[in-house]
């Protein structure tokens, strides 16, 4: 009876139709050729139908099993799908994700985020490496990256996820000191936080009108965490994430109504575009882009 068919002999059915042969269905399937031509008597019994014909030129597959072939085809697809599906799933979510974010994001906005992922998948491992080097996905030297651009390569898959704000500050102590700026003319003179071998603010002062040079600044670190900590100390006048300063009573927002080129930065979440291949650095990205797309770094 139709009711009690055995799905296992269908591939048999396939094998023998696409061969045209027990012997050749049985390589392909790796069984007996004893073992094919049971299962194809099975599924002939369960049909109630005939599906080749035995001649002395071999079988001959009848007009039934033509008809027959099309929905047995779609079935082994399904099967196959369904096959993958489980395997998938029943993948083991462990192993390590290697990321890649400029100091700021691996010290202020990650942590938390990572915290969270652990106590949810606490089998993965996290390597981060932090650093304002665009560490290449493509040689694999990190598997995600937190980028402040929008990479380039053509082998990499990437997501606008946010927006940070940046803005000029300086401790309070520092402004007692110097005096309150009302313009980013009165900044000349002023003891100016940079970055050491990076050009990223010489550049952008350029392009704000001030010919500046490395010798500008007056302390130097492409640390960028150590160059906010500095103005934090009150040292002179930098440039940092708006949403860190919000915290920081003591930090004076200069010119905070004022649009500079370069004071926002999109962050980018990329991999390498392979990541379909590997759960476990899918959802480590899919798991960041969420998150991090949830914070308020804006305003």
């Amino acid at each position: 009876m139709l009711n009690e068919l055995d799905w296992n002999l269908i591939p048999a059915f396939l094998a023998t139709a696409e061969t045209g042969s027990l012997s050749g269905a049985a390589r392909r399937l790796g069984v007996s050729q004893p073992t094919v031509g049971r299962h194809i008597a099975e599924l002939e019994t369960a049909l109630g139908v005939r599906l080749f014909d035995r001649t002395a030129q071999g079988l001959r597959i009848t007009e039934i099993g033509v008809a027959l072939l099309d929905n047995a085809g779609a079935m082994r697809e399904q099967a196959d799908g369904l096959r993958r599906l489980a395997e998938s799933r029943a993948e083991a979510v462990h192993g390590t994700v290697r990321l890649t974010a400029s100091e700021m994001a691996a010290t202020y906005v990650l942590p938390r985020i990572l915290s969270d992922l652990h106590e949810i998948e606490p089998r993965i491992e996290i390597e981060l490496i932090a650093s304002m080097t665009a560490e290449n996905l493509l040689l694999r030297e990190a598997d995600i990256a937190v980028r402040m651009f929008r990479p380039e390569q053509n082998d990499v898959i990437t997501r606008h996820v946010n927006t940070l704000k940046l803005g000029v500050f300086a401790h309070r102590d520092y402004i007692a000191r110097r005096g309150l700026l009302t313009e980013l003319s009165d900044i000349t003179g002023h003891s100016v936080i940079g970055y050491d071998r990076e050009d990223l603010m010489i550049r952008g002062f350029r392009r704000a009108g001030f010919e500046v040079d490395r010798e500008f600044f007056r302390f130097r670190s492409d640390c960028q965490t150590a160059a906010w900590e500095m103005v934090k100390a009150g040292f002179g006048i930098g440039i940092g994430p708006v949403f860190l300063a919000q915290n920081d009573p003591d930090l004076v927002h200069l010119f905070p109504d004022a649009e500079f080129e370069g004071l926002s930065l999109p962050i980018w979440l990329t991999a390498h575009r392979d990541l379909h291949n590997s759960r476990r650095i899918r959802l480590v990205y899919d798991f960041l882009a969420d998150r991090i797309g949830e914070l308020d770094l804006r305003s």
